[in-house]
C-alpha cells in the first residue's frame, strides 16, 4: 500500500516534543499486567496536560488471556472497571478494539477503536495534532492507519513497542505478537514517538513497600492500584516491578522526563532484529526516563484522586 508522505520539514515539526496541552487517545491492553493501568489512571489525572478523548481496548494473549480476542475483551472490561473507580463515566468513551492481530499489512482490522481513531483523526485540525498513545500491541492504529490513510496527516503516534535500535533483538511482548502491525507503523511514515523497553522504559521500577508508603490508603483508586500490583506476584521480598507504560504518558506530561532524538526509522527483520537505512524517514526515539520526577509525579497525582 502506498501512504501518503509528509515532506521531511513537515514530519520534523511534527516530531518535535509537545508544547501546551495535548489532545489524545490511549489505546491499551489494560488487563496484561498492572501498568497499563497505572498509565490509564495517570493519564486521566493529567488534565493540565491532557485531553484525553477516548480509550481503545487492545488485544494480547498470554498466561491472563485465553486468545486475543479475550485478551481485548478483558482490558476493555478493566478500562471500565477502573473508570468506574475514579467516578467517570464510560458512555462514547471506551471503546472496544480489535479481536485478533493485524494479518499482514494490507488488510485492516474492523473495530470500534479503529473506526473511532479514524473519525477523530480526520476531525483534527492541521495544526493541532491527535497524539496517540499506543501501549500495547498496536494492531488498532495500524488498523485506522489502513483503513484511512491520510491521517497520517493528522496524528502523532506515541508508542510504547520495541528495544532500542542498537539492542540484540527487539523480541519484546508489543511487538512481537503483532509483527505486522508494527511494520506498517515503522514504514508507512506516521510521525512516530518510540518509546523503547529493554534500557529505557525498565528503568521505570517499583516496589511494593514504595507504593504502600506513597499512595496506601489515599483514596479507592490508589487502593485498587495498590492491590493489583500485590497480588501480581507471590512473594515480594527483594522485587521490583517495571510500570512500564507510564513512560508514554510522561513523555506528553513533560518531554524533559524522557529525553529524545531523531533517527532513521528503523527497518523490522523478519528475525525481530533492527536494520537501519539512513535514507528512510525520521521518527523520535526515547533515549532515556527521568524515574524520579515521573514518579513523583504520579504519587502526586494518584494521591489527589476526589471520588
Amino acid at each position: 500500500m502506498e501512504f501518503p508522505k509528509l515532506d521531511g520539514a513537515s514530519l520534523l515539526k511534527r516530531l518535535e516534543p509537545p508544547r501546551g496541552r495535548v489532545r489524545m487517545v490511549l489505546d491499551t491492553d489494560t488487563y496484561n499486567e498492572v501498568d497499563d493501568q497505572f498509565a490509564l489512571v495517570y493519564a486521566m489525572c493529567s488534565a493540565e496536560k491532557l485531553k484525553v478523548e477516548a480509550v481503545y481496548a487492545a488485544p494480547f494473549l498470554n498466561e491472563r488471556s485465553e486468545s486475543p480476542a479475550d485478551g481485548m475483551e478483558k482490558s476493555y472490561r478493566e478500562i471500565l472497571r477502573l473508570l468506574g473507580k475514579m467516578g467517570l463515566s464510560h458512555e462514547g468513551f471506551v471503546y472496544r478494539g480489535s479481536a485478533m492481530y493485524l494479518p499482514d499489512m494490507d488488510k485492516p482490522v474492523d473495530s470500534e477503536a479503529a473506526r473511532d481513531l479514524v473519525k477523530k483523526a480526520m476531525e483534527s485540525p492541521a495544526d493541532d495534532p491527535l497524539y496517540v498513545v499506543a501501549i500495547g500491541a498496536i494492531t488498532n492504529v495500524a488498523s485506522a492507519i489502513l483503513m484511512e490513510p491520510e491521517i497520517i496527516k493528522k496524528i502523532v503516534v506515541v508508542w510504547l513497542g520495541g528495544n532500542p535500535c542498537y539492542w540484540a533483538h527487539t523480541h519484546e511482548f508489543n511487538l512481537w505478537q503483532d509483527t505486522a502491525a508494527a511494520r506498517v507503523i515503522f514504514d508507512s511514515g506516521v510521525p512516530l514517538v518510540q518509546i523503547p523497553c529493554l534500557g529505557v522504559a525498565s528503568h521505570l521500577l517499583t516496589s511494593l513497600p514504595e507504593l504502600e508508603a506513597h499512595i496506601g490508603g489515599k483514596n479507592p483508586v490508589c487502593d485498587a492500584l495498590l492491590e493489583l500490583f500485590e497480588n501480581y506476584v507471590p512473594d515480594h521480598f527483594g522485587f521490583a516491578k517495571e510500570i512500564w507504560d507510564i513512560a508514554a504518558v510522561a513523555y506528553l506530561v513533560c518531554p524533559q522526563w524522557v529525553p529524545t532524538f531523531i533517527i532513521p526509522s528503523p527497518i523490522l527483520s523478519e528475525q525481530l532484529t533492527w536494520s537501519m537505512d539512513r535514507s528512510r524517514h525520521f521518527i523520535r526515539t526515547a533515549a532515556f526516563v527521568r524515574r524520579n520526577e515521573i514518579f513523583r509525579d504520579l504519587f502526586k497525582k494518584l494521591s489527589g484522586i476526589k471520588v
